[in-house]
Order: structure tokens, then C-alpha cells, then sequence
């Protein structure tokens, strides 16, 4: 199965942290989402609004010209409308793993949670 709406949607989420732009982010998220993360054996749960105050306070990936590192690793269907798609991507000096869980309604392609983890530091 292959949907160029999903891979949009990624690309898209690519963008919002890469360029820091809290308008793609309100793009590709659900307004219900969540972001988990767990550090030191705490789980950490981040609602969407808490994350785009992060991405909108820091400085983007693009104004000091870092090159783009990001793949799609892995793209779950679990029907036509509902996958989970794993990506790698670098901001700054972080390497990150993401695991987004996408869901397909009237409006197209969002994200409704993402499970998240620092791979490794450059």
C-alpha cells in the first residue's frame, strides 16, 4: 500500500523541525496529540501545545544552515487510513527515532501521537 498523502504529511512534519514553523506543526498534528518520551525510567508525556511552545522558542535547524538528515525507516499500514511511520532525523546536535502514529479522516493525514527517543548526540 502506498499513499502520497502520508508521505506528505511526513515530509511535512520534517519541515516544522527543521524550519522551527509551529504552522506546520498545527498542520500535521491532531490538537489532541501527545508526544512520550521516557528518560531515566520516567515517563514523560508532552500534549501538542507544550511541544510547539518548545519548537517555536528555539532556534531552527535551518537559520544556521545545518544540512538535512532525515529517512523514513519503516512505514506500518494498520488499515488505509491508520499507520505508524518510523523516521530518524537530526536537529542541531541530536539524533532522534520517532514513532508517529498517523491516522486518515475527511481533512487527510495527522498525526495523533508520537512516541520519541534521543538516539545520539553528534
Amino acid at each position: 500500500m502506498r499513499d502520497t498523502e502520508l508521505f506528505d504529511a511526513v515530509n511535512t512534519y520534517f519541515d516544522a523541525l527543521y524550519y522551527c514553523d509551529v504552522k506546520l506543526l498545527d498542520k500535521v498534528f491532531h490538537e489532541s496529540s501527545s508526544l512520550f518520551d521516557v528518560d531515566e525510567g520516567k515517563l514523560l508525556v508532552d500534549p501538542i501545545a507544550s511541544f510547539r511552545q518548545d519548537v517555536a522558542s528555539r532556534p531552527s535547524p535551518a537559520s544556521v544552515n545545518q544540512p538535512r538528515q532525515q529517512e523514513i525507516i519503516l512505514v506500518d499500514w494498520l488499515s488505509q487510513n491508520c499507520a505508524t511511520v518510523k523516521v530518524r532525523l537530526r536537529a542541531h546536535n541530536n539524533i532522534f527515532v520517532d514513532h508517529l502514529s498517523f491516522v486518515k479522516d475527511a481533512d487527510g493525514w495527522c498525526i495523533v501521537s508520537k512516541v520519541w527517543h534521543l538516539e545520539s548526540t553528534i
